[in-house]
């Protein structure tokens, strides 16, 4: 096994083959550069200290919503979900991780023109991995942004598509300058979209409830993961719309996603959520989930790729 590093990953996959990530350019005429015509995944693996295991979470489902992402642009390409895999799993074993990673795999539109299009161009595939503990606090202050979220009409929320992310950077960096630490984002009819770069839960009288996917969010493998561990543990589920000042009466809001995991909102708007901790609710999904993900629940170990023979 390669020594593991966590500072800076030293692998990609790109152009067909695993390079030295120095070796992975895109040239600055590309379309993905000018234009950001391009679309990305995230995965994540988990570290399994006592099995000295590395636990890649529901990596076909990941590539199933990546290459998804890519049927939005009608883009024509020869990668297949395996290689897609493959790659993955390779990266990670040559990289050596004994502590949890993030996986990006990205299809880009590397043709240099300056008409931007999606027909008669040359969509490739690249990933790369590096180390990554918690993407967000597990209790995060937030704020509803003046940022509106982008419309399935305009640019499609589902797929994670690269250039719509200036949206999230937008809402992100708002927040951050006015000292909260994310953003909620609403659509354009002022429903609770997201977060920043998250799904958003939250809990009113024992209900989970989450925004419905024609709300213009990404459809989170997360937020699907969390929606059936609510369900095994007893948690009545709703998915609708929900309005803003229903954030400020709520017994809890969550963040979730491949990112932030399972996180609190603790406060929204400076207005405390809750007693303003991880409520009883957050608290049980957070543990099922890390659970799952490490290994530990006997009952969802399909949903695990193991890296290391």
């Amino acid at each position: 096994m390669a020594q593991a590093n966590s500072q800076h990953p030293q692998w990609a996959y790109f152009e067909g083959k695993i390079v030295p990530i120095g070796d992975a350019k895109i040239s600055i005429m590309s379309q993905v550069i000018n234009y950001g015509i391009g679309a990305f995944g995230g995965v994540r693996a988990y570290w399994n200290q006592d099995q000295q295991q590395l636990y890649v979470f529901r990596i076909d489902e990941h590539v199933r919503r990546f290459l998804n992402s890519g049927k939005l642009f009608n883009a024509q390409y020869a990668f297949t979900a395996a290689e897609i895999r493959n790659a993955i799993i390779e990266l990670l074993r040559r990289e050596g991780y004994r502590e949890d990673a993030y996986i990006r795999p990205l299809i880009y539109n590397a043709t240099e023109d300056i008409t931007p299009r999606m027909y008669d161009v040359d969509f490739r595939f690249a990933c790369f991995t590096k180390p990554l503990g918690n993407y967000i606090s597990l209790q995060v202050r937030a704020c509803t942004s003046s940022w509106r979220r982008v419309d399935d009409n305009i640019i499609p929320a589902r797929g994670k598509v690269t250039g719509a992310y200036v949206n999230s950077a937008l809402a992100k960096s708002e927040a951050h300058w006015n000292g909260f630490d994310e953003a909620v984002v609403l659509n354009q009819d002022g429903h609770v979209s997201e977060g920043s770069a998250m799904n958003l839960y939250i809990v009113r009288d024992g209900k989970l409830i989450t925004s419905s996917v024609s709300d213009n969010i990404l459809e989170g493998i997360t937020r699907k993961t969390v929606l059936q561990l609510a369900h095994e543990v007893g948690i009545e589920t709703v998915e609708r719309s929900i309005d803003r000042t229903e954030l400020y009466v709520a017994d809890e809001v969550l963040f979730c996603g491949t990112g932030a995991q399972v996180a609190a909102v603790i406060e929204i708007d400076h207005r405390k959520v809750g007693d303003g901790v991880m409520g009883p609710v957050g608290a049980k999904l957070q543990a099922s989930y890390f659970d799952v993900v490490r290994g530990k629940n006997p009952h969802h170990l399909d949903w695990l790729t193991p890296v290391y023979a």
